[in-house]
């Protein structure tokens, strides 16, 4: 949902965490971004259960938080990375993170806080897969998938580990400033923009050697500079100089999902600038990213971001209406 107002993220610091995702949250949600000439951007509470006390983070550094848990009440979104697995939260953390009131995000083992809390039952989560087993044995009235980057439950996010929770922040930037905005970090931190919330968590990426050259890789950018056609299986095998079912098999064990399901997440994806930032017909745009009619166009579109593509437009254009309900839900 487009927010319109100063946004304050808390994340939650502790002994023993893992500072990588910790550090994606610091970098999407705690550097100022000035060029992105936004009326608001969002400020950083970094907090723990003893502030001022050094915590001893997984690589040997101490890290000492700010605040204590009462920030969790005050945050519009309450970030939790990776947490122990084993043994129960603390009441304290318990109590803080019942008693906050905006939107709630877990990643990798951080669920296990949430769940402890009593946050998921009833939900649709995910987690790292190596900890899915775990935590739906833990709490048998969470809804554990294993397979996914993330999952939006009403205000609730879930996360997978390690690199999805650079997956998980531009999701949040997006639902909160418009793909064009967080596009603008992903450049900024030199990765992908979007990977959809169900895209595979683990698939099979073999090393090409750095004297071959990628033919998946390479059709995928060919296919990226000719969304507008009607592309098909052949043409991109064609292009990777593969049998049609040889290609399918490899490009689904490379990038986690089948060639058109890829080409369908893409197409919408170029979509989102033209429906922010245009005031161009919805059938219109719908050519011009190679959807066969404005149908076909409404149909993958709902499927992918649960809204229209007027709600979208609606919410993300600065010209029209009012925000839509929370874009991608479980």
């Amino acid at each position: 949902m487009l927010i319109k107002k100063p946004h304050r993220v808390a994340v939650l610091a502790y002994e023993g965490m893992a500072p990588f995702e910790f550090g994606v949250v610091v970098e999407v949600f705690g550097l100022p971004r000035p060029e992105l000439n936004t009326p608001w951007w969002y400020s950083l509470d970094v907090c723990a259960e003893a502030p001022g006390k050094p915590m001893l983070a997984v690589g040997g550094f101490h890290l000492t938080a700010t605040h204590g848990l009462d920030v969790l009440a005050k945050a519009d979104t309450v970030i939790v990375t990776g947490a122990p697995v084993h043994g129960d939260p603390s009441p304290a953390l318990v109590t803080a993170l019942r008693a906050a009131k905006g939107r709630i995000v877990s990643i990798c083992s951080g669920a296990f806080a949430l769940a402890g809390a009593g946050l998921l039952d009833g939900r649709r989560v995910t987690t790292h897969w190596r900890y899915a087993n775990l935590l739906a044995e833990r709490y048998p009235r969470v809804s554990v998938d294993p397979t996914v980057l993330y999952v939006e439950d009403g205000n609730v996010l879930t996360g997978a580990g390690s690199a999805a929770a650079i997956d998980v922040c531009l999701h949040l930037v997006r639902s909160d400033h418009g793909a064009r905005v967080a596009n603008t970090v992903a450049r900024r931190m030199v990765i992908p923009p979007h990977r959809e919330g169900g895209q595979a968590q683990f698939i099979e990426s073999p090393v090409t050697p750095p004297d071959i050259t990628d033919p998946i890789a390479e059709s995928m950018a060919w296919a990226m500079q000719r969304l507008a056609e009607p592309l098909t299986i052949s043409d991109l095998a064609r292009v990777a100089h593969l049998a049609p079912r040889t290609y399918q098999r490899q490009f689904t064990a490379r990038v986690g999902m089948p060639p058109i399901k890829w080409l369908i997440s893409q197409r919408i994806t170029a979509s989102l600038p033209l429906l922010e930032s245009r005031d161009v017909p919805v059938e219109k745009i719908a050519a011009a990213v190679g959807f066969e009619s404005p149908v076909t166009y409404r149909h993958h579109f709902a499927k992918a971001m649960r809204t229209s593509p007027s709600s979208y437009r609606r919410a993300f254009n600065p010209r029209t209406g009012n925000p839509a309900p929370g874009l991608i839900t479980a």
